[in-house]
This record gives structure tokens, C-alpha cells and sequence, in this order.
């Protein structure tokens, strides 16, 4: 019995040590780690220099959750574009367009924004545990070089290893961070009375975070057509190129929303949002025949999606409901319903693909 199992164990070894091994997973793990230590030492480094080896408040200016929260969105974004150089690196024979450009920029940006703000909210969540509290000077150091280290790791990690179901969780948290944080420094604190957009009619730090998230957003979203499009099996290839366009039209005018201000250019800003929503119900009640492989439950989802924007409309019309209420389920409904399609996609691909 004893020498089967070793001659069990002996052919197991031989197999695995014949077996030709991809490194890939391995090199890649070893880069991202290597990242996050730069991060830390860098930071740390940073962090010396900037607080002097003195005690600092948990938030607030001058704090070290402010200074993790910069270092680690800086962190995030050149980790992004490391992480995407290396993935190019190694794709033979692939050169990048003026588009993959600003996509890698776009998505480097969103994930800057998404560990600032990660890291703001979570050192006041902190501030609020710890009242009256401050840092040591050595944790001082320590914190915020773990910090830029486990963004940078993470945001490697996300750079190398992303597709279509990761850039649309990304779109998602991008988004409600962004306008969550536009609402939370919002100077005025009635903006809710009058409509959504008037998160940008000012000129403070707010309305800059409410329009950089709308135009970084809506690129995101032409990236996701092109991307969520490129390989997804059906016959009707014209449908196909119908449901891009779509999906363009609804992230070119989602940026163009940010773009052009309600305050200042009201008919454009009217046009640009109406055209958006108008482009959405269009690819909804098309797409069981332009992309007819699709699950019926999803198809579904879309008219009911429809169904109760347009009932929120008639409220606001008849003076029962905020423009402010409308437009924020309507906003939630649309990019919950563009999600929906790029997980349904890439599903509907990787059946085929097994298949």
C-alpha cells in the first residue's frame, strides 16, 4: 500500500513538473505586489516631509486622512496606467489608437476618484468613532503609506485583469461616489428644491466633482459600447452596430451634460439630457430584435425600467413629484439597466464561447 502511494505521489510530481506552466498570474501577482511596496515607500517617505514626524487629526485639512485620500487617488491613477502598460506590453503585435488612450486616461481617473473618495469618507467615518483624537506620529507614516499601498495593489490588480463585468461595477461606484460627494460639499444646501443639475450650476469644488464625474462617466460608457459590442454572437449584425450607437449616443450626451451647465446654457443642457433619455427608451425596446440571443427576464427588466420613468415624468408634469426625485431614479434606473446589459453580454459571450 505504501509503495502505490508513492508511486501515486512520484507520477504526480513527474506530471506537474512535465506540465508546461503559464507564469502569467504569478509574474503579474509579483508586479502588483512590487507596486504596492513603491507605494508605501514613496508615501511614507512623502509622509515624513509633509507632517514633520508630528501628530496629525484623522480628517480635515491637514489631516492624514486628507493627505492618504490625495496620495492614494495619485497612487491609483499611475498605477492604472502602469498596470494597463504592462497588459499592452505583453499583447504582441498590438498597437494602441487615440481612443485606447483615453480610455486607459478615463479609467485611471475614475480610479483615482473612486480611492479618493473611498478613503475621505473612511477617515471621517473614523474622526466620528474617535472624537477629539490624533495620530501618532510613527502611525501617521504608517497609515499612510498602507493606504497608497493597498490602492496601488488593488488598482494594478483591476488594470490587468479588466473586463466587461469589472468596468461596469466600476462605471457603478464611479458614479455614486462621484454625485454622492457633489451632494455632501454641495454650497448651497437647498439644491435639491430646484433640479439634479444644479450640483453644477456653481463654481466651487462641488459643481467641479458633479461635471467631472458626468463627462469621465459618460466616456466610460462609450467605452463600454465599444468594448460590451465588439464580440457579443448574433445574426443580425446591423442590430448589433444599432445597439453601439445607442450606447455611444447615451455617454456622448451624458458628458455633454456635464459639459454644458443648466445655468448657463439651459436649451443645450435640456436637448442634450432629453436626447440621452430618448436614446435609452429607443435601444430598450429594440434590443430584443437587434440582439435577439438576450434573456427574455432582462428584455423585461428594460420596459419596466421605462415604464416607471415615464410615470415619473407624468408626476413631475402634474406637480406631485420634484424634478429632482425624477431625475435621480431616472439616472438610477438607466446606468442600473446599462450594467444589467454588460453583465447579460459578457454572459451571453461566454456561453457561446463554452458552447
Amino acid at each position: 500500500m505504501t509503495t502505490e502511494h508513492s508511486a501515486t505521489r512520484r507520477e504526480l510530481r513527474l506530471r506537474v513538473s512535465a506540465a508546461p506552466h503559464d507564469d502569467r498570474e504569478r509574474s503579474l501577482e509579483t508586479l502588483a505586489l512590487g507596486v504596492g511596496a513603491v507605494a508605501f515607500v514613496v508615501v511614507g517617505v512623502l509622509a515624513i516631509i509633509v507632517f514633520q514626524l508630528r501628530e496629525a487629526p484623522i480628517a480635515g485639512p491637514g489631516s492624514v486622512g486628507q493627505f492618504s485620500a490625495v496620495t492614494s487617488g495619485a497612487a491609483a491613477f499611475l498605477s492604472f496606467i502602469a498596470g494597463r502598460y504592462v497588459v499592452h506590453d505583453r499583447a504582441a503585435g498590438h498597437t494602441m489608437s487615440v481612443l485606447d488612450m483615453l480610455d486607459v486616461v478615463a479609467l485611471a481617473f475614475a480610479h483615482a476618484v473612486i480611492a479618493l473618495l473611498s478613503m475621505t469618507l473612511f477617515a471621517v467615518i473614523l474622526e466620528d468613532g474617535f472624537i477629539d483624537a490624533e495620530v501618532f506620529a510613527l502611525f501617521v507614516v504608517i497609515i499612510s503609506g498602507a493606504a497608497a499601498s493597498i490602492t496601488a495593489y488593488l488598482t494594478f490588480f483591476s488594470a490587468t485583469h479588466i473586463d466587461l463585468q469589472l468596468l461596469a461595477i466600476i462605471l457603478a461606484v464611479f458614479l455614486l461616489e462621484g454625485v454622492l460627494a457633489a451632494m455632501l460639499t454641495a454650497s448651497d444646501p437647498h439644491w435639491w428644491m430646484d433640479n439634479l443639475s444644479a450640483l453644477g450650476m456653481t463654481n466651487d469644488l462641488s459643481s467641479l466633482t458633479f461635471n467631472l464625474t458626468l463627462i469621465v462617466a459618460g466616456f466610460i460608457v462609450t467605452t463600454l459600447a465599444r468594448y460590451a459590442t465588439r464580440a457579443i454572437p448574433t445574426p443580425n449584425l446591423h442590430g448589433l452596430r444599432n445597439v453601439r450607437t445607442a450606447l455611444i449616443i447615451v455617454g456622448v450626451f451624458l458628458a455633454l451634460v456635464g459639459v454644458f451647465t443648466v445655468d448657463e446654457f439651459f436649451g443645450i443642457h435640456t436637448a442634450v439630457a432629453s436626447g440621452m433619455v430618448v436614446a435609452f427608451a429607443t435601444l430598450v425596446f429594440r434590443l430584443h430584435r437587434w440582439i435577439p440571443g438576450l434573456p427574455k427576464a432582462f428584455i423585461v427588466v428594460g420596459y419596466v425600467f421605462v415604464g416607471v420613468i415615464a410615470i415619473l415624468a407624468v408626476n413631475f408634469a402634474v406637480g406631485y413629484y420634484t424634478l429632482t426625485a425624477v431625475e435621480l431614479v431616472a439616472g438610477i434606473l438607466v446606468f442600473t439597466w446599462v450594467v444589467l446589459f454588460i453583465r447579460n453580454a459578457a454572459a451571453l459571450q461566454q456561453d457561446v464561447q463554452r458552447g
